[in-house]
């Protein structure tokens, strides 16, 4: 199986990082970067395990902050396990950073992406219409929106311009009804399956510190919402990540 978004350069993984990451040898993994330091930590974990791959880019969170981000970020894309750039996009469930230096960011790294031919790994938080709309403006994008929560509808729109979703373990929650409903709707080529860990554990591990070998939970509920086996959700999600990626 391939988890396509971890954070293990997280702190929370230092106490038994490389156990875990030696337990999760069968699984392929992409871990994101969301500012320079912790790219270039992703890079030292793809350069230490066969099983691990990269993406290098700046997260909204760290917009005001890495206006100079060009200088570290073109280079990482040319390392051969650097597979995107990502994450990256706009988060407005809070009031800082700005929304328009999330904006002009995000566009920067959009361009990036189309130049260099690299797919973009897209944090999409309360702003789903900003964050399509840019996303379409820059035409020969080809990506993923992580930890998918927006309708089917907006699924449908991008899937349209040959963009694909992937689903975390919020697809598990109760309260999921949108993430459920585009989950149920999504053609089969068009959706990934992810940790975002340490974040986001599936039941029934909410709460819980979130890793790889959780997959199967987040890809057990995908299969019963689609009335498939789950070795089938494993299959495609597999099958998706290869042609997106090129792992």
């Amino acid at each position: 199986m391939t988890d396509i978004h971890a954070h293990y350069d997280d702190a929370r993984f230092d106490g038994d990082r490389e156990e875990l990451l030696a337990s999760l040898s069968y699984m392929k993994i992409i871990n994101a970067g969301c500012d320079r330091i912790s790219s270039e930590k992703a890079r030292a974990l793809a350069e230490k395990y066969e099983n691990i791959y990269f993406t290098a880019g700046v997260h909204p969170e760290y917009a005001a902050v890495c206006e100079d981000f060009e200088s570290w970020l073109v280079p990482l894309l040319s390392h051969p396990k650097c597979v995107g750039i990502g994450e990256i996009g706009l988060d407005y469930h809070y009031d800082e950073p700005p929304r328009d230096i999330q904006k002009e960011i995000f566009n920067r790294q959009l361009y990036l992406a189309v130049k260099y031919g690299k797919p973009v790994v897209i944090h999409d938080r309360d702003a789903h219409a900003d964050s399509v709309d840019a996303v379409l403006a820059h035409s020969g994008v080809r990506g993923v929106f992580h930890s998918f929560s927006g309708s089917a509808e907006t699924a449908k729109i991008l899937r349209r311009a040959g963009l694909c979703i992937s689903f975390s373990g919020v697809v598990t929650f109760k309260n999921a009804v949108k993430t459920v409903e585009a989950c149920r709707t999504v053609d089969d080529g068009g959706f990934m399956v992810e940790t975002d860990c340490p974040y986001l554990a599936p039941t029934p591990f909410r709460g819980k510190r979130n890793d790889s070998s959780l997959t199967k939970y987040t890809a057990e509920r995908i299969a019963e919402i689609r009335g498939v086996s789950p070795e089938e959700i494993e299959r495609l999600t597999d099958a998706n990540a290869a042609a997106l990626f090129g792992i």
